[in-house]
């Protein structure tokens, strides 16, 4: 009998690019999950029920634990992990249902990804390898993390795919700048939770990190659209101490 697969998937405020992650879903997935923040205003639950999917709200506390929420009411053998602003390809999608077809051994599954910034497919910069595990066995993983950056525990052995997931995690450069407040405290938060301490030196991380990214990891060659991504990204790594140094201060007025 051919594994059944879940797509787990969380939401808020999703209804621009659901459609298109759910439509790349099509005869590869039994069900879909969709756990939506309960401050959603748009009509992202309801996109995701026209799909099929099954919804359920949940008050936000950390990305972990709202992923786990999604896993828990999961019914197939293996789930793919996968967000609204992503696409499965259809070279993944024939690997995927190849493998589950083979009784495969391992338990889960590191899968490429093909970021894409201002219309162009990222391949400098630190963007051109990544990848992440987002295919599992249901029985096999748990998301573990907190606040900010989630990730799976796995009990088993991984292989890794050549078909990709297509990321697209910002439509422009607004909607970059509406994103960086949310996630930059968030990181501060956790850095502030573990007892970390922002230090002067830390102000280079902003023309350090550019460098890094625009010339050592080769960004400049992804053009116009490889310099903003060096420059927003490098200003996101400093602003998170920044903000981890102000709230070392508010502590001790």
């Amino acid at each position: 009998m051919t594994p059944s697969l879940s797509a787990v998937l969380i939401a808020k405020n999703e209804e621009r690019d659901l459609p298109g992650c759910l439509e790349s879903l099509k005869g590869l997935v039994k069900e879909i999950i969709v756990v939506v923040s309960d401050d959603t205003t748009d009509t992202t639950e309801e996109i995701a029920k026209r799909y099929g999917a099954r919804t359920s709200r949940r008050a936000f506390d950390d990305y972990a634990k709202m992923r786990q929420a999604s896993l828990n009411v999961a019914e197939g053998d293996w789930c793919l992990w996968i967000d609204p602003d992503e696409r499965v390809t259809e070279d993944l999608a024939r690997e995927i249902k190849e493998a589950l077809c083979a009784n495969p051994q391992f338990v889960a599954v590191d899968i490429p990804f093909s970021v894409r910034f201002l219309g162009r497919t990222m391949r400098w910069g630190g963007l051109g390898r990544e990848s992440h595990i987002r295919l599992f066995r249901r029985t096999k993983a748990k998301f573990v993390g907190g606040a900010l950056h989630e990730s799976l525990e796995i009990d088993g052995p991984v292989a890794a795919f050549k078909g990709k997931i297509v990321h697209e995690p910002y439509r422009d450069i607004p909607d970059y700048l509406s994103k960086l407040d949310r996630y930059t405290t968030l990181a501060a938060q956790k850095r502030f939770e573990a007892g970390k301490r922002f230090h002067f030196f830390q102000h280079l991380i902003l023309p350090w990190e550019f460098f890094a990214r625009a010339f050592l990891k080769l960004g400049f060659l992804d053009g116009y659209q490889g310099l903003v991504w060096a420059g927003l990204s490098s200003f996101h790594s400093w602003l998170k101490y920044v903000k981890l140094g102000r709230m070392h201060g508010e502590k001790s007025q």
